[in-house]
């Protein structure tokens, strides 16, 4: 594995990101001690997409939906409950 001295991973760094994603591994240095290992990512798995609409059919939403439990909240707002 290669190893660069910082002031030459500065200068050059994107040849050496380009020679990372090849895939090709190599150290930055600084005063002949290794500091870091670059390395490249690995290609992310992809996800199964889950497309809208995917329930439709699995349940039925009620006409009044939007009115359901109205006099008892009313009821808890006026201090009737």
């Amino acid at each position: 594995m290669e190893t660069f001295n910082i002031h030459h991973a500065k200068t050059h760094l994107s040849r050496l990101v380009e020679k990372a994603a090849r895939g090709e591994a190599f150290v930055i240095a600084k005063a002949g001690k290794p500091l870091v290992k670059v390395v490249p990512l690995e290609d992310p798995t992809p996800r199964e997409v889950t497309p809208f609409g995917f329930l439709k059919g699995q349940f039925e939403i009620p006409e009044d939906f939007d009115r359901m439990g109205e006099t008892e909240i009313q009821a808890m707002l006026e201090g009737k409950s």
